[in-house]
C-alpha cells in the first residue's frame, strides 16, 4: 500500500527472484529506492540472459537455421526440411538435437495436439555474435591485428574489398 508521502510502492505481483537469490514476497511494500534497485537488478538479469547466447554445435546450427527461417514449426517440418536438403539426416537424430537445443534454452516449444511446435528463444545475430567472439578469442587471443593479417595474407582482395575495408576502418576512429 502506498504511504501518504508516496515513498512506498505496493508490490503484489507474486514472487520475484533476483540474481542474488533473494525473494520479494507477495503483497509486501517497497520504497521507491527498493523498487528501482529491484527493477534494475531484474533488468540486468534479463539482459545478461539475452547477452549470453547458448553454445551451439555446428550440427545444431543447421537445426536452428530451419527454425529461424520458418519461425514456429513442428518437429515434422524441421525433419522434412533437413532431410530434403540432405538425405543423411535421420529423424531420431534431429529430435535429439531439438531436445538438446531446448535444454540449452535456444529453443522453446509447446505441445499442440500430438505435435510439438518449436520456436527460437535466441536471435540468430546473438548466436553469430557469440560464436564469432568465441572463435576470435580462442584462435587469435582476442587480438584483431593477427586475425586481419591472417585473412588478408591468405585471400586475394579485390580493389573494391580493399576500399570497403578502408572505409570501415576510417569510421572506427
Amino acid at each position: 500500500m502506498a504511504a501518504a508521502d508516496g515513498n512506498v510502492i505496493p508490490f503484489g505481483h507474486g514472487k520475484v527472484h533476483a540474481k542474488s537469490g533473494t525473494t520479494v514476497a507477495k503483497n509486501c511494500a517497497l520504497t521507491k529506492r527498493d523498487y528501482l534497485c529491484n527493477l534494475l537488478t531484474l533488468t540486468n538479469v534479463i539482459y545478461d540472459a539475452m547477452k549470453k547466447a547458448p553454445r551451439i554445435s555446428e550440427t545444431e546450427w543447421e537445426v536452428m537455421k530451419v527454425v529461424w527461417a520458418k519461425g514456429p514449426c513442428s518437429a515434422g517440418e524441421i525433419i522434412e526440411t533437413l532431410a530434403s536438403a540432405d538425405p543423411t539426416w535421420h529423424p531420431k537424430t534431429i529430435k535429439t538435437f531439438l531436445n538438446r537445443l531446448a535444454r540449452k534454452k535456444a529453443l522453446g516449444f509447446r505441445k499442440e495436439g500430438r505435435a510439438y511446435l518449436y520456436r527460437p528463444l535466441v536471435r540468430e545475430n546473438e548466436c553469430v555474435d557469440a560464436a564469432s567472439e568465441s572463435f576470435f578469442v580462442r584462435i587469435f587471443g582476442g587480438s584483431l591485428k593477427p586475425m586481419l593479417a591472417h585473412f588478408v595474407e591468405r585471400k586475394k582482395l579485390s580493389a573494391e574489398e580493399i576500399r570497403e575495408l578502408r572505409e570501415l576502418l576510417k569510421h572506427q576512429r
